[in-house]
C-alpha cells in the first residue's frame, strides 16, 4: 500500500488536483511618518553591517518591512532594540526600496 492508497482511506471524500495552490497574502498597509528612518553603516565584532532605526509605527510593521527587505535582498539580518540590523553595507539599495515604498531616508556615516 503506498502513501497514496494510505491517503485515499483515511480521507475518502478528498479530491486531488495538479494544481498548486495559490496562497493569499493580506496587503498590510505600512504606517508612513514623517521622521526619516536613519540608515547607518557599522562595523561589529569586524564585519559590515547596515542599520535601520527610527521606525515610529508597530513593532509589527517594521518586522514585516524588515522580512521584505531581508527577503529581496537575500540577505541575513535581525531586529534587536528598535533596529533592524543587516549583514553587509546595503545602504543604497534599502534607501531606494524605502523610499519607493514613501519612506524618508537619512543616510548617516560613512
Amino acid at each position: 500500500m503506498d502513501l497514496r492508497d494510505q491517503l485515499k482511506n483515511l480521507f475518502p471524500n478528498h479530491e486531488e488536483s495538479n494544481e498548486p495552490e495559490a496562497i493569499q497574502q493580506e496587503n498590510h498597509e505600512l504606517f508612513i511618518q514623517k521622521e526619516p528612518l536613519i540608515c547607518k553603516y557599522e562595523k561589529r565584532n569586524g564585519k559590515v553591517n547596515t542599520v535601520i532605526e527610527g521606525y515610529e509605527g508597530e513593532i509589527e510593521d517594521f518586522k514585516i518591512l524588515a522580512k521584505e527587505i531581508k527577503t529581496k535582498l537575500s540577505v541575513g539580518g535581525s531586529f534587536k532594540d528598535n533596529a533592524f540590523i543587516i549583514q553587509g553595507d546595503y545602504r543604497d539599495k534599502i534607501m531606494t526600496m524605502l523610499k519607493e515604498k514613501g519612506f524618508k531616508v537619512k543616510r548617516v556615516g560613512g
